[in-house]
């Protein structure tokens, strides 16, 4: 029985997962936090603690775990370099998976883009495509980000040299190494992503679409498991499915 603490429960993600674990007979929901609680207390009594609040409060939440030596999982997007900075160095104390998506089908999206991307070549141009809701605070997404840092990485290149947010005006023509960037808002869209690789002539889209918060919920219950058992260091969904 892996006993988790859920941090961020009032949020959408903190009750899909609430809802989610009831349904998976080896967890145990121990504790359900949020803004104003004292997670601190409950630690002790946890194996692995899911952290979907803020992105801000994430760090202290890690830190936290390290005091108490217990797994974490998060969820949160949008870090900023300094508290990128402090959650790699808990890392090096507690095992951690931090994923930007934890739905088994991004999952499987990340892996396709970075194959087709290998076997397309650079001729072709490269475009990433999302849309949420309209109370989503961040831009990008932190999945789309991912995709864009897979593109990057494949084509040898740093991706704040050659991402591109948006156009607008005379921009000139599109240079051969750049990684489009674009984020729509709006409704109730849980999640949609685009990969586009366009050549003269043809193009290949590689799309995935959620429906339900549940599958992002089910992967971050799936990966508290899997971390539980796991020794101090940094994971992603990636090593959680094994796709690595």
């Amino acid at each position: 029985m892996t006993k988790i603490i859920i941090n961020g429960s009032r949020g959408r993600m903190g009750q899909a997962l609430l809802t989610c674990a009831k349904l998976i007979p080896d967890i145990e929901v121990i504790g359900a936090v949020d803004e104003g609680d004292d997670l601190a207390c409950l630690m002790p009594l946890a194996d692995v603690i899911i952290d979907f609040s803020f992105h801000s409060v994430t760090p202290a939440v890690a830190e936290s775990c390290v005091v108490h030596q217990k797994a974490l999982v998060i969820g949160t997007t949008g870090h900023n370099p300094e508290e990128k900075k402090r959650l790699h160095t808990c890392a090096q104390h507690i095992p951690v998976v931090w994923a930007s998506n934890y739905s088994t089908g991004v999952n499987t999206l990340f892996w396709l883009t970075r194959k087709a991307a290998e076997i397309l070549g650079p001729s072709f141009d490269l475009e990433v495509v999302e849309m949420h809701h309209r109370l989503k605070k961040d831009a990008p997404s932190g999945t789309a980000s991912s995709l864009a840092e897979i593109l990057a990485e494949v084509r040898q290149h740093q991706l704040q040299d050659v991402i591109r947010h948006g156009r607008h005006g005379i921009v000139g023509e599109r240079t051969a190494t750049e990684i489009g960037m674009h984020s729509i808002r709006g409704g109730d869209v849980v999640g949609d992503h685009t990969v586009i690789f366009a050549d003269a002539g043809e193009r290949v889209e590689l799309t995935h679409k959620a429906s339900s918060r549940e599958t992002f919920a089910n992967g971050a219950l799936r990966a508290a498991v899997w971390v539980s058992k796991k020794p101090a260091g940094l994971y992603d969904m990636q090593h959680v499915l094994g796709l690595t």
